[in-house]
């Protein structure tokens, strides 16, 4: 087989980017919503435009330093040492496990509509949530390309029942449904703030595409392009979804439902519709588990090769694949799971996600922070004025986000990053006694 056929292409690389940002939660995010009045959809303008900055550095810096594999662990480590790119890793490797976690949830509560025992039987939800995780990470050890190919399947089969509500839902709109525009008693800016805090989770995943950057055919080319491309066509989704599903269901009716994408199918196709809504719920989240069980294993394979992590995460199998850190973090991903059904687990789990929260965001906020100095190093004349404001943009919209998820957050994720600092300590002078 040519070497390119064992690599992404631009289009299993731009799924990998629309799948892992479009899960199964954008289907309950009007609901979510509706509180707010149509003053949300300038949540979703202002998410699209910050996110836009950030697709923007990534894409940048994928031509600066087109085969690093690790997307932010590689960009922060070139710009700001070891110890910064260790704790990108760090988190990102946790906050993954958790999300995924999370994703599987989601995942066997999509499928309850269809097998109703899921939603009465702990022993069923887990053990179909566990057939799921193990079956995406069996099928990501067979190589990158059958994961890609995967990964583009399931985006396309999820994307189009949320663009035949999106477009569909246009002819059915009522504008009295719009108002009022500010229903959430506070003010104008008080109102974006918060929507754009909730949206902003829809929008993490837009740099999967830098991730594996060494499976990917012409890097500096095929990255940026499928960055912006899955920003695109994800917020395309976002934005005419919302706008579609507001102006069908009144807002009192929409802040109830549990089904909002498939209550307003039923207005535009029919009674039949609300299941394969349903089941474009349950292909989301299956699909966005294949995509961050590939970024599982990507991470901590590109943080071992640099000895920043134990040895064991750089093994790879005959197809290529760095299966230890896929192995582990699905192990990982069943306990935290397992963890939701267990009478006296599920606050410990839900604390787990809030530790993960913040760690998703640094990496951003630092990634953002290294494109200048990345930029010098490449010793580029041209282009400055541009790259700082970029940079600049990047960075405090990736800080507004951090302040975004509150105190909490904040706090018990700069606890999870510190936890790992006596970890880095004994690689580091593991790495120092190699260098003697």
């Amino acid at each position: 087989m040519p070497a390119s056929e064992k690599k992404l292409g631009l289009w299993t690389s731009t799924s990998l980017v629309v799948g892992n940002m479009i899960g199964a939660g954008v289907f309950l995010m009007p609901a979510a919503m509706a509180g707010f009045g149509s003053i949300g959809l300038l949540g979703w303008v202002f998410s699209a435009i910050g996110s836009f900055f950030l697709a923007k550095v990534f894409s940048n810096m994928s031509k600066l330093l087109p085969h690093a594999t690790g997307g932010p662990y590689a960009f922060t480590r070139n710009g700001f040492g070891d110890f910064a790119g260790f704790l990108v890793a760090w988190g990102y490797f946790i906050s993954t496990s958790c999300a995924n976690a999370a994703i599987t949830i989601s995942l066997v509560s999509a499928l309850s509509t269809f097998f109703p025992i899921l939603a009465t039987s702990n022993i069923a939800a887990v053990s179909t949530g566990l057939c799921a995780i193990w079956l995406l990470t069996y099928i990501n050890t067979l190589g990158v390309v059958t994961s890609g190919k995967l990964q583009l399947i399931t985006t396309i089969l999820k994307v189009l029942p949320l663009l035949l509500v999106a477009v569909g839902g246009l002819f059915f709109l009522q504008l009295k449904n719009f108002t009022p525009f500010n229903s959430s008693g506070n003010t104008t800016y008080g109102a974006i703030s918060a929507t754009a805090a909730l949206t902003m989770f829809s929008f993490i995943g837009i740099e999967c595409a830098t991730i594996p950057a060494g499976s990917v055919i012409n890097p500096e080319k095929t990255i940026p392009k499928a960055t912006m491309i899955g920003l695109f066509i994800a917020t395309l989704v976002y934005i005419l979804g919302s706008v579609s599903v507001l102006g069908i269901i009144p807002a009192a009716q929409l802040q109830r439902s549990v089904t909002p994408y498939a209550d307003a199918a039923v207005v535009i196709y029919g009674s039949s519709a609300r299941y394969w809504v349903s089941a474009g719920v349950a292909i989301a989240a299956f699909g966005a588990l294949n995509g961050w069980t590939l970024m599982q294993g990507q991470m901590p394979f590109a943080t071992a090769k640099d000895k920043l992590f134990p040895a064991i995460f750089a093994r790879q199998n005959k197809k290529g694949v760095p299966y230890v850190g896929i192995l582990l973090s699905s192990a990982l991903v069943s306990v935290f799971m397992s963890m939701n059904y267990t009478k006296g687990l599920v606050e410990q789990f839900r604390f787990l996600l809030l530790l993960s929260l913040l760690s998703m965001l640094i990496p951003y906020l630092l990634s953002a922070a290294s494109y200048l100095i990345i930029k010098a190093k490449a010793k580029q004349t041209n282009g400055w004025a541009g790259a700082v404001l970029l940079a600049i943009l990047a960075f405090g919209y990736a800080l507004w986000n951090i302040a975004g998820t509150g105190k909490e957050a904040v706090y018990y994720g700069f606890l999870l990053l510190m936890i790992s600092v006596p970890f880095y300590v004994w690689v580091a002078y593991k790495k120092s006694k190699e260098k003697e």
